[in-house]
């Protein structure tokens, strides 16, 4: 599902204008990525959460060369889902 698609179902369900569905959506896609980059967790009950880790650096491997090299500490975005949309997606 796209972001035009959620734009649409918003519109088609609310009843607001596509212009104010729009700005709905980004609103929310915005407040989202300003709280995941700030390190807080969003959790969206029933559906699941949204947790930022803090990877720390580590040796690896080019898998090409075989050559030793140093991966970067580095942040990533996991999502754990819920247990109410695990049972959805699981009947």
């Amino acid at each position: 599902m796209t972001k035009a698609e959620i734009v649409e179902r918003v519109y088609e369900r609310v009843g607001f204008s596509k212009k104010e569905a729009a700005d709905i959506v980004e609103l929310v896609f915005d407040l989202m990525k300003e709280t995941l980059e700030s390190g807080e967790k969003i959790k969206v009950s029933g559906f699941g959460n949204f947790i930022v880790k803090e990877k720390r650096a580590r040796r690896g491997r080019n898998p090409q060369t075989g050559e030793e090299i140093e991966i970067a500490p580095r942040r990533v975005l996991t999502f754990r889902p819920s247990q109410t949309l695990k049972k959805l997606l699981n009947t």
